[in-house]
């Protein structure tokens, strides 16, 4: 059974620290994969003080020489993408399928960061003096960390990690403890790729002790977010006393509107998809589709047949379609809000209970679960869950819609089934999200788009697409006054 190393100016290093937590497969607990030991604070310090003494010679290695180095290591993901699918399945419960999904995605952000080390760009301003010029460069942050949840292990880490190496940054990456081995595993791919000592160094530990020293050491000068809106907003207010950059995805509870006129069948197939699709357990997940009252019960109806037929089991199964919640303390979180949905009194469509038939037993297994009739005051409606649960809310209008669809703190992405144009393009005027779809599912991205939220989803620069590097990148202004005479006045 593997205990699982730092990585620490390019050395795997063992943590003294003596507090450690199992890291099992969640389909079958009996089966422990590894061990994590929780690192102390001075192993924290040591990975900063690392990146910290590295980046000066990072930052004067040539962009385009930084960007072949993320593009070597996106061709190694690509050579182990079959046996890093079977760790990540295995690790956090993904079907084998989702799995090479998100290594995929992890491949093409790769791909497209390595491409954005040759337009770090700047602009030629011109002057309102004679014989001057001005113009703008990007220059690198200094040391960064990057903070990043268990449900996408290796796609969230790689588009903090790719754009913040392509832009001259040095890294420490701190991943969820219960996800490890997918975290070992990346970083041993991008110092195979060539990435010099110290330039990317790997923590695995506590947020309150590891974590919480990384973010609050001086010599981290960005730190990228993606997780609960508890500790981002914590982790904020502890940035900005000594001023440094921040970037937080915090969540969302992200709905599907369905009118009238929809094309009921790929509504139907589309929410199916969004909600129970990865468990769940991913920021866009559909977890409340808003109805017009006309077509509710025929919505509902349809949707009921493919939610209790989709197969629970182990994600290294062929056939499961859908995998296992993380770990225990998700678990419990998902089945306590299917007892608020109970006592709030919505009523149960379908699935609400643990899968422990067919060997299911052992693992962290939840029917996929509808509540209809469900009112926009109910915390099912307006907390985010995490896990394979959707809630239909029932309006009368279009315009009711709309309202119900914006009562929410969050703000990441939407969707909207209908075929008239007017709508959605009124839709796309006022709906309170960072993304949306027009008659497909809540979820889904790609590398060159950016994506991120607003309201209490989002703080800081978009992830993903070109503004990825303006988070990891400061802008410097040059005038030059290529005759070297005397200024006349005050130029303010």
């Amino acid at each position: 059974m593997e205990t699982y190393r730092n990585y620490i100016n390019g050395q795997w290093l063992e943590s003294t620290a003596e507090q450690t937590t199992p890291n099992l497969n969640p389909a079958n607990t009996d089966n422990v994969i590894g061990t994590v030991r929780l690192s102390t604070r001075e192993e924290a310090r040591r990975a900063v003080e690392a990146a910290a003494h590295a980046f000066r010679e990072w930052r004067a290695t040539p962009a385009p020489a930084r960007g072949r180095i993320v593009a070597r290591a996106a061709r190694l993901l690509e050579d182990d993408r079959e046996n890093l699918a079977c760790l990540l399945t295995c690790e956090e419960g993904k079907t084998r399928g989702e799995s090479r999904g998100e290594l995929q995605r992890s491949i093409n952000v790769m791909e497209f960061c390595a491409g954005e080390s040759r337009r770090m760009n700047g602009e030629t301003i011109s002057s309102e003096l004679p014989s001057n010029f001005a113009y703008t460069i990007k220059q690198p942050l200094g040391g960064v960390a990057c903070v990043t949840p268990w449900n996408f292990p290796v796609a969230i880490p790689v588009w903090k990690i790719a754009p913040a190496l392509v832009a001259g940054n040095t890294v420490v990456f701190k991943p969820a403890t219960n996800t490890p081995a997918t975290a070992v595993r990346l970083v041993e791919i991008f110092a195979e790729a060539g990435v010099p000592p110290g330039v990317l160094n790997l923590i695995l530990g506590s947020g309150a002790d590891a974590g919480d020293e990384i973010v609050n050491h001086p010599a981290i000068r960005g730190i990228s977010f993606t997780g609960s809106n508890g500790v981002g907003v914590k982790l904020y207010e502890q940035a900005a006393r000594r001023g440094a950059k921040v970037q937080c995805e915090m969540g969302g509870k992200n709905p599907v509107v369905v009118l009238e006129d929809a094309d009921l069948n790929l509504a139907v197939e589309a929410t199916t998809q969004g909600a129970f699709g990865v468990t769940g357990q991913r920021c866009t997940a559909t977890s409340g589709a808003i109805v017009v009252e006309e077509v509710a019960d025929e919505f509902v109806g349809q949707l009921i047949e493919p939610a209790q037929g989709l197969r629970l089991g182990d994600g290294a199964d062929p056939a499961t379609e859908v995998g296992t919640i993380v770990d225990e303390q998700q678990f419990e979180t998902v089945l306590h809000y299917i007892d608020i949905g109970h006592e709030d009194g919505a009523t149960l469509a379908c699935g609400g209970t643990r899968a422990e038939d067919d060997g299911l037993a052992k693992g962290f297994f939840v029917r996929p679960t509808i509540f209809d009739r469900v009112t926009p005051e109910m915390r099912i409606a307006r907390e985010e869950i995490f896990g394979p649960v959707l809630s239909v809310l029932r309006v009368k209008n279009f315009a009711e819609a709309l309202v119900v669809a914006n009562d929410s703190d969050y703000g990441l992405s939407s969707s909207i089934f209908t075929n008239d144009a007017a709508r959605v393009f009124r839709f796309v005027d006022e709906i309170e999200t960072g993304m949306t779809h027009i008659n497909s599912a809540t979820t889904g991205g790609e590398a060159h788009i950016p994506f991120g939220g607003i309201k209490s989803t989002g703080i800081g620069d978009r992830e993903q697409g070109s503004s990825a590097l303006d988070f990891y990148t400061e802008m410097k202004v040059v005038y030059v006054d290529y005759t070297g005479r005397k200024r006349e006045g005050n130029l303010y």
